[in-house]
């Protein structure tokens, strides 16, 4: 699933190349992903100019110049691809969902420009609304502030964790209690925070609660400038190689050389070290 580091700087990416591009053509071949009549999808985005792209939480929010909102929910799978221009490949993919093409840039002199939609599993969920109606998404009008939101400083941020119980992975990756965080990267903060994964939110003091945010903002920022480095202009790329946990099960602990650990409860995969990371 992407998270916070990846859709930071896909988000940045497609800003670059699709501001003011106008869309010249839709092509919807899986319609499930879209939660709108398909005419409606087509007629509220045919024409239009993108102003910008946003993430916000796990979305990622294409403005246009019809103060309207393509917005998207990749969930586990789902991820854009250029289908033309550098970086990109004009070959089909099975699992496209749709396809935009964008007007030429003859002043830069690119060649026709395309993204298409891709999802292995069809999870993902596509929303067009007015920027007025953003409320209106189901999952964006639950979540709770974004994971590095300017104003979830560290006082919000432990007033908040005061609401919940229960385990602390399982926290950090509700999007009601903090927004853009998955099973990858809950994995990586709470390594470095030295805090196990299935710990009570209750027996966490005040200094290891502490840790967790700045652990939270080291994480993710550190990560962020490896995945933008590491997927350029390949949008549909996934970077995790270089995480220190997370899917290395059963390999030394950069830290301390102990064995990671892997268990799957709940059938989600959760990787730490016991020994950095002490029940």
């Amino acid at each position: 699933m992407p998270e916070i580091p990846e859709l930071q700087h896909i988000a940045r990416v497609l800003t670059e190349r699709l501001a003011g591009r106008t869309i010249t053509d839709i092509d919807i071949q899986k319609p499930i992903v879209i939660r709108l009549p398909r005419e409606d999808f087509e007629a509220g985005l045919l024409g239009a100019q993108f102003r910008s792209v946003e993430r916000t939480g796990k979305f990622l929010l294409f403005h246009t110049n019809r103060d309207s909102v393509l917005a998207v929910n990749p969930m586990l799978n789902g991820r854009f691809q250029w289908i033309s221009g550098p970086d990109g490949t004009r070959k089909s993919h099975a699992r496209t969902c749709f396809t935009l093409k964008f007007q030429h840039d003859q002043d830069q002199g690119d060649e026709e420009l395309g993204i298409r939609y891709i999802d292995e599993r069809y999870l993902g969920k596509v929303y067009l609304v007015d920027a007025e109606d953003l409320d209106r998404v189901p999952v964006l009008n639950e979540q709770g502030p974004d994971a590095l939101d300017p104003e979830l400083d560290e006082a919000a941020f432990l007033q908040r964790l005061k609401r919940y119980r229960g385990q602390v992975k399982n926290a950090l990756v509700n999007a009601k209690f903090i927004a853009g965080i998955g099973n990858a990267y809950s994995d990586e903060v709470l390594f470095n925070a030295g805090i196990h994964p299935f710990t009570k939110i209750s027996t966490l003091d005040d200094e290891r609660r502490a840790r967790l945010y700045r652990a939270m903002h080291e994480t993710l920022n550190w990560a962020a400038e490896i995945a933008a480095e590491e997927i350029g202009q390949k949008i549909d790329r996934k970077p995790r190689d270089f995480l220190n946990v997370h899917r290395k099960g059963g390999q030394p602990c950069p830290r301390c050389a102990s064995a990671i650990s892997e268990v799957s409860p709940n059938r989600r995969i959760t990787s730490f070290c016991r020994a950095c990371q002490p029940a």
